[in-house]
């Protein structure tokens, strides 16, 4: 299983339009974050988590043509806003399959309703299929068993996901004894950390190392971040043994 990391940068990306802050003049292209989204490769299956505002730039910059499903986490603008970028794959290849919630699913046909209506529609439009994920099942896709996990951004509801020995978390702030019990035993964990500073929707750093350190993965990154986190080598620098710090078109295998 390869996971290649499109974006790692938190809802307004790094640098942030119209902020000055010492993050935005960093001459590290690791300081330079778009919206936080993955592929993963698993065999010859190819799974997007979430579809930002950064899409396109994303899928040119890692060379991907075809995908065989696009699982959401949740409805926000920085996880959903490009779902119309998809125009050329559904083109070439079909209807695109989407997995989300219930709640999540009406989100995008309200946002989107000329992609899903059925009468008088544009021929322009991208193709879906939608499938509604149930937080306590695990679905299959192409064969592969995928296993939702239930957290709390805060007051909301969101997904993470499991792909065998992969788990993937972003914009965590609480998760209960109940999904760490499906957690434990993965090999790499990927994990929100925002900033230094306390959030109120989402893991701190000292948040997410105390949840990583409670999981025990054999290896952790840190991704949905923040320039307020921090430049990312001096970041780095301070992180305990094999965690590290996510950033933009990073490839790892498992």
């Amino acid at each position: 299983m390869e996971v290649y990391f499109l974006g790692t940068g938190t809802s307004q990306g790094i640098p942030i339009v119209g902020i000055d802050h010492p993050v935005a003049h960093s001459i590290d292209s690791r300081d330079k974050r778009l919206r936080t989204s993955i592929l993963v490769k698993w065999e010859d299956s190819t799974f997007l988590v979430d579809c930002g505002p950064d899409f396109r730039q994303q899928m040119l910059t890692a060379g991907c043509t075809k995908l065989d499903a696009i699982l959401y986490t949740h409805e926000h603008a920085d996880h959903i806003a490009g779902l119309d970028e998809i125009r050329p794959l559904t083109f070439l290849h079909g209807p695109m399959p989407l997995y989300a919630s219930e709640r999540v699913m009406r989100a995008l046909e309200k946002r989107f309703d000329y992609i899903f209506t059925k009468e008088d529609r544009y021929p322009g439009a991208p193709s879906v299929e939608e499938y509604i994920v149930q937080s306590d099942e695990s679905f299959e896709v192409n064969g592969k068993t995928i296993v939702p996990l239930d957290i709390m951004h805060g007051p909301l509801p969101i997904f993470g996901y499991r792909f065998g020995d992969l788990v993937y978390i972003t914009d965590a702030k609480y998760i209960s004894d109940k999904e760490i019990e499906k957690i434990k035993g993965c090999k790499v964990l990927i994990v929100n950390a925002l900033r230094i500073k306390d959030h109120p929707t989402h893991f701190s750093l000292e948040e997410s190392l105390t949840f990583i350190d409670q999981i025990k993965p054999e290896k952790a990154y840190l991704t949905h971040i923040a320039q307020d986190l921090g430049f990312h080598e001096e970041v780095q620098n301070i992180l305990p043994k094999d965690v590290y710090l996510a950033y933009d078109n990073l490839k790892i295998t498992i």
